[in-house]
């Protein structure tokens, strides 16, 4: 009796789950240190010489201490299911293969085209693998995207905001820069029932209390929690310099969104269609990956060259909206800040 049709291909299948599912439960181990020298070469040529090679950091944008680390993360998704992802050779791609050509697809921008042109790899599969970097992402990666947890980690970051250029602006949190973004956000009905931005006041005047709060340019309302700039040219000593004040802190946002799109360009680069409908979640990994950078003090991004504009084509919006309560705080926090008030006094 001849075999069962279609059970030859059933265990075929079955012995690819078991062999992914063996490597997957297998700690990670960093490949070795040659396996950069024969990824290169997809790049230069197989023919090239050891000192034609280009370097690690350039063409992933991160170091091999923090590549090492993302490899960690991503591993068991990227390796548990089957998926014989192989380069136009017909070589299954490692571990380490799969999460630099989804790096670089991200960090260059460029197209599945292009980047399946450069690696050897065709371009399906790079989106495949792109793909399902961004899912593993998303499930190991989280925690490196929070709101700070405890009352230190507030203070050390209140404290950063109120030593910029030697400014001080008390209780600052940080910067943003979209209305209608605010408002379709969590964070937005957070902060307006108390639930953000609620920890230690600061007393500006007799009677006045300074509850945390975020800056942002004239696109956003005034908040009692969301401080934005005076607007007009006659404006007073007083809100002259608390306009400069609040810019200065605003660059923090600028420089930090400058940076991430220049580290992964393709938030701002050509995107495949089928991409377009998962740009949201492909920008959450992007800033998992920032702040993984960040986290692990990798000393490429200290390299990096860096505009302050993220966004030249940017038109300043002004938003007509306020809070009666949130203008009479701003004046007087302009006032405390031009020095004609006394010095401030931390209350509970």
């Amino acid at each position: 009796m001849g075999p069962i049709r279609g059970l030859r291909r059933k265990r075929k299948i079955e012995k690819v789950v078991d062999q992914n599912a063996a490597l997957s439960s297998l700690p990670y181990q960093p490949e070795s240190l040659d396996w950069w020298d024969h990824f290169s070469k997809r790049i230069t040529g197989p023919s090239s010489q050891l000192k034609d090679l280009p370097k690690f950091e350039s063409v992933l944008k991160i170091s091999r201490k923090t590549f090492n680390y993302i490899c960690s993360l991503v591993k068991e998704e990227m390796m548990a299911r089957p998926a014989n992802f192989t380069d136009l050779n017909g070589k299954l791609l490692s571990l380490n293969d799969r999460v630099a050509i989804a790096l670089r697809r991200l960090s260059s921008g460029e197209s599945l085209s292009a980047v399946g042109d450069l690696l050897g790899i065709n371009q399906s599969t790079v989106a495949q693998i792109t793909w399902r970097f961004v899912e593993a992402m998303e499930a190991r990666g989280l925690h490196h995207l929070r709101w700070p947890s405890t009352e230190a980690e507030m203070k050390e970051i209140k404290s950063k905001f109120e030593r910029i250029r030697g400014l001080c602006l008390p209780n600052c949190c940080g910067s943003l820069s979209d209305s209608l973004v605010l408002k379709s956000s969590t964070f937005f009905k957070l902060s307006e029932e108390g639930k953000r931005l609620n920890g230690e006041k600061v007393k500006i005047s007799e009677g006045t209390e300074l509850r945390e709060f975020i800056v942002g340019d004239l696109g956003f309302p005034l908040l009692p929690w969301l401080l934005t700039p005076y607007q007009g040219d006659s404006l007073t000593d007083s809100q002259a310099n608390f306009n400069k004040q609040l810019s200065a802190t605003r660059m923090v946002a600028q420089r930090a969104l400058a940076r991430l799109k220049e580290t992964w360009r393709i938030i701002q680069g050509v995107m495949w269609r089928p991409d377009k409908n998962r740009l949201p979640r492909i920008i959450l990994v992007c800033c998992l990956l920032h702040n993984i950078v960040i986290d692990l003090e990798d000393e490429v991004r200290d390299e990096m060259s860096l505009s302050h504009r993220h966004d030249s084509a940017y038109r300043q919006q002004v938003c007509e909206s306020g809070d009666d309560s949130a203008s009479i705080l701003r004046d007087k926090l302009s006032l405390y800040l031009f020095g004609r008030l006394p010095s401030i006094d931390s209350s509970t």
